[in-house]
């Protein structure tokens, strides 16, 4: 058996993609209000019940608040800032730190997400 869980995080923040089309909207500067979820899995539960506290996740939230939050991400990340290629920066930085770590979901829009998870034979 084993259990799956999530926790959301929002912030705002500016971005343009290189590589498009002048007339593409994403080569031009632009900003979501972005929500992360991860995703954490265990095989087993802890006494109270919980694959993780979630209130062990407070260091993922201050990072996300001191570098993401109402930033220039073409600035601040090491990446071309695409909701892809964002969500598997976030778990390769992050799961060291976040054993339960199965996979980051980043949502530009209501209607518009990507997940990474990284493959598992």
């Amino acid at each position: 058996m084993s259990w799956a869980i999530g926790k959301e995080f929002k912030f705002d923040a500016a971005h343009r993609l290189d590589g498009l089309p002048d007339d593409h909207p994403c080569s031009r500067l632009h900003g979501h209000t972005y929500n992360v979820t991860l995703h954490l899995e265990g095989d087993t539960l802890d006494a109270t019940g919980f694959v993780v506290d979630y209130g062990e996740l407070s260091e993922f939230k201050r990072w996300v608040d001191d570098t993401l939050d109402h930033r220039y991400l073409n600035d601040v990340l090491p990446i071309q800032p695409s909701a892809e290629l964002l969500a598997a920066h976030l778990y390769s930085e992050w799961h060291p730190r976040i054993p339960w770590l199965a996979g980051v979901t980043v949502k530009e829009t209501a209607s518009t997400y990507a997940t990474y998870r990284p493959f598992r034979a």
